[in-house]
């Protein structure tokens, strides 16, 4: 079951649990499964149109799943994404 990272600042979203495992073959439902899990991260990950809010970067190693296939990058039972919020500064 592939683990996502959870960074520190939505860990109270998940009970402060700073990796999850969730099912998905793919980062999409791995995502989605994850928000089952934990609906108060709904807000957080995603926009009003269900789509991944744009400063919401997902890596999957060492990889933006956005240079892969996006959302539809396959998991394996042992891949570990992690989510990664863009930081902007002034």
């Amino acid at each position: 079951m592939p683990t996502l990272r959870i960074p520190t600042p939505l860990r109270a979203y998940t009970a402060e649990q700073s990796e999850v495992k969730v099912e998905g073959a793919t980062v999409s439902e791995a995502v989605d499964n994850l928000v089952k899990m934990h609906p108060a991260l709904k807000p957080h990950l995603y926009n009003d149109s269900e789509e991944l809010r744009p400063f919401v970067n997902l890596f999957l190693g060492e990889e933006n799943i956005r240079d892969l296939q996006g959302l539809e990058t396959p998991l394996k039972s042992d891949d570990r994404l992690m989510i990664i919020p863009s930081i902007a500064g002034g």
